[in-house]
């Protein structure tokens, strides 16, 4: 059966709605941002949400509270105001407290990436990645489509500790089966390929999909892995995924070189036995203040098809790859 495309918010907060209906330990908040299955929400379990309004520092602090009495705490904002705005509160109400005391609390930012493209730069995120990474005890969650995004549930319902989801705010195509996630593992192997894996994560998943495609076209079998946990995943089953290639190329809806992905990978690598040699995609550090579709802006940035497929060729002539 054909998945039909969805919203990764509204698959997700789906199952928090039907989480709730057996749990009452559930609690949602919401930074006066909407949706129609939120509204389903609010009319049916009145009593364990609320509207904190355009005051993410508030929702975090309310959260905190809620999370120190036993709730399992769900807080909605767009995503540049979820961590950037309230980073102080973050890092102090959760990720240090976190660490003396048992507490769920998941924070559902909307709007990675470009995705929110024609509201320009003060409501894209390339930041977060870096931001929430930095922070002990917080796990960062990037799924690429709805099905990861609906499967991560099970994550945050039980496992404590803080947790980040970067969701897209478009609606993409679905990549994976209805169930077929494991997301215990962290990642996903799309393709296995010869000398060079792409390794991505939300949105940039796709680009590389694509991009894999067309290099086979050409005779190039590349891997691909989705890194869907950016904290959590399990290091020993990747590094046996990645072990036989001779390069890894990371993909990521982020600033190049700031922390985030790629900072990961590289660190990841150095613990590895081989040293497969290394290339960096993401964002070219600037913002850009023209519109234009995702397409533009992606090539632009450094992040489109085209660009990535020229990096990747460059990346594998350079090395003999």
């Amino acid at each position: 059966m054909e998945i039909k495309p969805r919203a990764m918010r509204d698959a997700f907060l789906e199952q928090i709605w039907i989480a709730m209906q057996s749990n009452e330990k559930i609690f949602f908040l919401s930074a006066d941002f909407g949706s129609p299955v939120l509204d389903k929400i609010r009319k049916d379990f009145p009593n364990r949400f609320a509207n904190v309004g355009i005051a993410e520092q508030n929702l975090i602090n309310v959260a905190a509270g809620l999370a120190t009495e036993g709730f399992t705490v769900f807080a909605y904002a767009i995503a540049p105001f979820i961590t950037m705005r309230c980073y102080e509160q973050s890092r102090v109400n959760l990720a240090l407290l976190s660490e003396v005391r048992d507490m769920n609390v998941n924070l559902i930012g909307v709007g990675a990436g470009y995705s929110y493209v024609v509201s320009g730069p003060t409501h894209q995120c390339y930041e977060d990645i870096t931001l929430m990474r930095a922070m002990p005890n917080f796990r960062v969650l990037s799924p690429s489509d709805h099905v990861v995004a609906e499967s991560l549930i099970d994550e945050c319902l039980n496992n404590t500790g803080p947790k980040y989801l970067r969701f897209d705010a478009q609606i993409l195509p679905p990549i994976y089966e209805q169930g077929s996630v494991n997301t215990e593992a962290g990642f996903s192997e799309i393709r296995e390929g010869d000398n060079v894996c792409l390794i991505a994560t939300g949105y940039m998943v796709h680009t590389a999909m694509q991009v894999a495609e067309e290099l086979e076209k050409e005779g190039v079998k590349v891997g691909l892995i989705d890194l869907f946990d950016l904290s959590g995943f399990d290091s020993a089953l990747l590094s046996e995924k990645i072990k036989n290639y001779k390069g890894l190329v990371s993909l990521e809806e982020a600033f190049k070189g700031r922390g985030g992905l790629d900072a990961l990978l590289f660190n990841f690598i150095q613990e590895l036995a081989s040293k497969p040699k290394f290339c960096n995609i993401g964002v070219h550090s600037q913002y850009e203040f023209e519109l234009g579709t995702r397409q533009e802006l992606h090539e632009k940035a450094g992040i489109g098809p085209v660009s990535v497929m020229s990096t990747v060729k460059d990346f594998m002539s350079s090395h003999d790859i």
